[in-house]
């Protein structure tokens, strides 16, 4: 696997060399960055560095990921709607209900099993052993569209377009009652409930910066049909920012009416839009996909 090089821009000055990387590589955690350091895989302009190394900037950093060891993950021939797919990435329109990649719970059936049967060797190995390829996450219950990469390159690609906002995910949902206006931001940090370590919550400690702009498609009794664009990707985002205005995504038995709606797999949100440069051409891709059938059933409905 080719070295990832990352030449250090002058707004890297100052920052630890662990911290730089796991803010680079969105898929390494600080302590998987330290040991990669430890490992000698790590160079600053050629030479080893130790891990507290504090970047001046303009320096040349090279990092060698080894090889993913063998998955407990196997391939497994779940079918796949593929929005797009070309040497370097997938697009793929996941159905509510499927999980992501592998857990405690959830060791198989999962996304990750799918794609590794349909893509075989090519997947990044950026992101680990149980989530190869996985740039952002959607939640099991949430459907829509999620990007995977095929190589490093592409992965830390997308992963820097993911922090600079270039990387744009598109939303639609239905939320419990009556928007008065007809669009609007939540900006308000999230982190782990300090009553629920299970959910996230707007927290004013420990919270990460989270902005979620909406507006309003529709209005029903009782009900709103709404788009949602996120600034930042914070873990159930959307629908925690939703819940913490008092309009909880509509069939979200977590962040709202524990009695799950007839009808409806999970809560009603779908990832609608995706846009991003591609990582080789430096073109623009924008993408779509319809509502899930459950979602479209919904809004016939009400309408």
């Amino acid at each position: 696997m080719e070295p990832i090089r990352l030449p250090a821009g002058p707004d890297a000055a100052g920052t630890r060399l662990d911290a730089y990387l796991a803010a680079q590589l969105r898929e390494l955690t600080r302590s998987a960055a330290q040991r990669l350091i430890e490992e000698g895989r790590v160079t600053v302009n050629g030479k080893p560095a130790p891990k507290s190394c504090r970047l001046t900037g303009g320096e040349a950093i090279s990092v060698d990921i080894p090889a993913p060891a063998p998955l407990d993950a196997v391939p497994q021939n779940i079918p796949l709607d593929i929005v797009y797919e070309d040497a370097d990435v997938i697009v793929v329109n996941k159905p509510a209900g499927l999980v992501v990649h592998p857990a405690p719970g959830h060791p198989d059936s999962t996304l990750v099993n799918a794609l590794l049967y349909h893509c075989g060797g090519s997947l990044s190995g950026v992101g680990g052993t149980l989530r190869p390829g996985i740039v952002h996450r959607i939640d099991r219950d949430t459907s829509g569209l999620i990007i995977a990469a095929k190589n490093d390159a592409a992965h830390l690609s997308l992963s820097a377009q993911l922090q600079d906002h270039t990387l744009s995910r598109t939303y639609e949902a239905v939320v419990v009652g009556a928007l008065r206006a007809d669009s609007g931001t939540v900006d308000a940090p999230i982190g782990r409930s300090p009553s629920d370590r299970k959910k996230m919550a707007v927290v004013q400690r420990n919270g990460k910066s989270a902005v979620t702009h909406w507006e309003m498609l529709e209005r029903f009794p009782g009900l709103t049909h709404i788009r949602c664009r996120l600034e930042t990707g914070r873990t159930h985002q959307i629908r925690v920012h939703m819940a913490y205005i008092g309009h909880p995504i509509y069939g979200d038995t977590v962040y709202g009416a524990k009695k799950p709606v007839p009808g409806l797999t999970g809560q009603c949100l779908h990832a609608v839009g995706l846009r991003f440069v591609h990582p080789r051409t430096g073109e623009p891709v924008e993408l779509a996909c319809p509502l899930n059938e459950e979602f479209a059933a919904l809004l016939k409905k009400l309408r």
